[in-house]
C-alpha cells in the first residue's frame, strides 16, 4: 500500500507562510497501523514503512524519532479509536450493559477485516519480552485494564477485581480466536454467553 504523503524534505520546497505541511502525520499513524496488525511489529521493516508512507527514512525520523516511537503512536492512535474505552463505559450507566456493549464491540472489531484479525495491542503484548514491541503494548493494555476496573469500582468496588479479570480474559481469548479464523458469528456468540456470567460476577 503505498499513499503520496510528502514533506518539504523530500520536495525540497519550503512551505509557504500559512501553508499546511503536506504531510499528514495521522495519515501515516493510519497506515502503519495496518502494516503492523497485518504482519507484526518484527516483520515490519523501516523501508517498508517509509515505502508505505511515500517518504525518505530522513523525513521519517524528523517526524517520528524511530520505528518503536513510531509503533507506540500506532498503539496509541488503534486503542484511541478502535475501541474507544471512554465511550462505552460511561459514569452511570450499568455495568452489566456497558461491559456486554464492551465485549460486543471487541467480537465484531477483532473480526472485521480478514487480513487484520484480533486485537493490535494484545496481540502485540503477548510478544517475547525481548522484544521493544510488547512492553509498549503491555502498558497501554495495563491502562485498559485500569479504565475497566475504575468504572467497575464505583458502583461494586468488592467485584471490581475480579470483573476486570473475567473481561480482560475474555477479551485477550475473543483476540485470539480471530487470529486463529473464527468469523464474527462465533465471536459474538461467545461474547452475549459471557454476560450472564458478569451479571454474577457483580452480584
Amino acid at each position: 500500500m503505498t499513499t503520496n504523503l510528502k514533506t518539504p524534505a523530500d520536495t525540497g520546497t519550503k512551505p509557504g507562510r500559512g501553508r499546511p505541511r503536506a504531510f499528514d502525520p495521522d495519515g501515516a499513524l493510519a497506515i502503519g497501523q495496518q502494516l503492523f496488525h497485518a504482519a507484526g511489529y518484527e516483520a515490519v521493516g523501516l523501508s517498508a514503512i517509509t515505502d508505505a508512507l511515500g517518504i525518505k527514512p530522513p523525513s521519517f525520523y524528523a517526524a517520528f524519532g524511530s520505528k518503536a516511537d513510531f509503533f507506540e503512536r500506532v498503539l496509541e492512535r488503534y486503542a484511541s479509536t478502535e475501541i474507544a474505552l471512554g465511550g462505552v463505559l460511561r459514569p452511570g450507566r450499568a455495568p452489566v450493559e456497558a461491559l456486554a456493549d464492551l465485549l460486543e464491540q471487541a467480537a465484531r472489531n477483532y473480526a472485521k477485516d480478514p487480513q487484520r484479525r484480533g486485537c493490535l495491542v494484545l496481540e502485540a503484548a503477548r510478544g517475547n519480552d525481548a522484544s521493544e514491541s510488547a512492553p509498549m503494548a503491555r502498558r497501554i493494555a495495563e491502562r485498559r485494564r485500569a479504565q475497566v476496573r475504575e468504572f467497575v469500582a464505583a458502583t461494586h468496588p468488592q467485584a471490581a477485581d475480579r470483573v476486570t479479570d473475567f473481561v480482560s480474559t475474555l477479551m485477550s481469548g475473543l483476540s485470539s480466536g480471530a487470529r486463529e479464523g473464527m468469523g464474527e458469528a462465533r465471536l459474538l456468540e461467545v461474547s452475549r454467553a459471557a454476560v450472564a456470567s458478569l451479571d454474577a460476577l457483580l452480584r
